[in-house]
């Protein structure tokens, strides 16, 4: 994510900081953080330009796409289809988001954190499948999910591209067919938690129906007719 310091910004971008990235740029637009966000790591001062992105603002965005038990109750997911709803783009860009944490030495940019995505959470069993469905309802909406990140592995199935190369980045084509399948498994599912606290209710889940369901959303990106670089994903 440091990597990021140093970019030249295009004035058509838009930056959204997740949780204590926005450390990392003082030019951020957005800064997205769940309830539970230390206040002591939140910044002192806000800019007038500059808006801070909270539950109430992104629940009802994450509804609009499934809700949180299919998409991955982690904020990594919850910050790009909050930007998806609500700012439209023609592409979202990760970086510092691949979610793959070294057994030694620092795991974030700040040093040493718990691992978020890697929790015991009934949402989280497949983080490469979330990956893939909003991989694909993003594309529903023409929108490219690419990554921005040189590390060696990743649990995102993102196509890999360069900042400087985002003017020329399209979404990928996925059988819509496929895409209907997985959406029309979820409403039978129906684990839809509208407040967004999934955790309250997570006895109700089934996990193998979610195994399933991940299934679909993989085998979506699987079968797409443009080719997705999946050798870096572990």
């Amino acid at each position: 994510m440091l990597q990021a310091r140093g970019w030249n910004r295009n004035p058509d971008h838009c930056i959204v900081a997740i949780n204590n990235a926005w450390q990392v740029r003082t030019d951020w637009d957005y800064l997205i953080h769940p309830e539970d966000f230390p206040i002591g790591r939140r910044p002192d001062f806000v800019r007038s330009e500059q808006q801070v992105i909270c539950a109430s603002d992104y629940v009802p965005v994450q509804n609009e796409f499934g809700g949180f038990v299919y998409a991955g109750g982690t904020m990594a997911f919850t910050a790009a289809y909050w930007a998806l709803g609500a700012l439209k783009p023609r592409v979202i860009a990760m970086i510092g988001c691949d979610m793959v944490y070294p057994r030694t030495g620092s795991t974030h940019f700040y040093g040493t954190g718990t691992a978020d995505p890697l929790r015991d959470d009934i949402t989280l069993r497949s983080l490469e499948a979330k990956s893939a469905r909003l991989l694909a309802v993003a594309s529903q909406s023409g929108c490219a999910m690419v990554n921005l990140s040189d590390a060696p592995s990743s649990r995102l199935l993102f196509p890999r591209t360069q900042h400087t190369q985002l003017g020329s980045t399209h979404p990928i084509c996925f059988r819509s067919t496929l895409i209907e399948r997985a959406l029309r498994a979820e409403a039978r599912a129906g684990y839809m938690v509208k407040s967004g606290r999934y955790w309250n209710v997570a006895h109700q889940f089934d996990p193998v129906v979610l195994d399933q369901i991940d299934k679909l959303w993989l085998d979506v990106v699987a079968s797409a007719t443009q080719r997705v670089d999946l050798d870096a994903v572990i």
